[in-house]
């Protein structure tokens, strides 16, 4: 019984073995059939285009285009701002200046408790500019970079030093007097008024800035 099973297993097997060999057989024909098939068609495709050249490319001259030169906006803002904040030398500020020993000058809307404190000096000098030997244009220039310097650093009282004027044709302050023309012209001067004795007398003055904060 058993040596009969064994027959039939062996005999199953070898069908398998040949149903695996017929179904190689045939994808091997079908891939064959395939590849003809493709050659086929390559060929057709070659001889209906016939012998190919590859194309003459003509030197084409590229015209070389200016670029439009940059706008410097940076610049353009600049000279804005220094034309805000130019200084007229032909501004007469005497109408303006309290008609007291010291000159004082306080912007609209400035309590008159402010130039008394200026007067006494309770206000902390935290920076000053010598003007001590300048031209008139280099002293204009000077204060005006030298109060968008404090503007940026917060500081709000400084003392500016014009001189007396001793040492000028004819002995006059023109200085003296230019500096509060210009000082008047800047919105972010509250207030100013003569140094006390100890700071500098006439040839000084503490003037209040704006906070750059307000």
């Amino acid at each position: 019984m058993s040596s009969l099973k064994s027959l039939a297993d062996l005999k199953q097997l070898g069908q398998q073995l040949k149903q695996q060999e017929e179904a190689r057989l045939l994808e091997q024909a079908e891939q064959a059939r395939r590849d003809k098939q493709a050659k086929l068609e390559a060929d057709i495709f070659r001889q209906s285009i016939g012998q190919v050249e590859p194309l003459k490319t003509a030197h084409k001259h590229v015209a070389d285009i200016p670029r439009p030169q940059p706008i410097a906006y940076q610049h353009l803002a600049d000279e804005r701002a220094a034309l805000k904040e130019s200084l007229s030398d032909e501004f007469d500020a005497d109408s303006l200046l309290d008609t007291d020993g010291n000159l004082s000058y306080t912007r609209p809307g400035v309590g008159a408790d402010v130039v008394r404190k200026l007067r006494k000096g309770s206000w902390v000098i935290q920076a000053q500019l010598d003007l001590h030997g300048l031209r008139r244009d280099e002293a204009r220039e000077s204060l005006g970079e030298f109060l968008r310097k404090c503007n940026r650093n917060g500081v709000r009282c400084v003392r500016i030093i014009h001189g007396k004027g001793l040492g000028s044709v004819n002995k006059e302050p023109v200085l003296k007097q230019k500096v509060k023309n210009w000082l008047i012209q800047k919105d972010e001067v509250l207030a100013f008024s003569q140094a006390t004795a100890a700071d500098g007398g006439s040839g000084a003055l503490i003037v209040l800035l704006k906070s750059s904060l307000a």
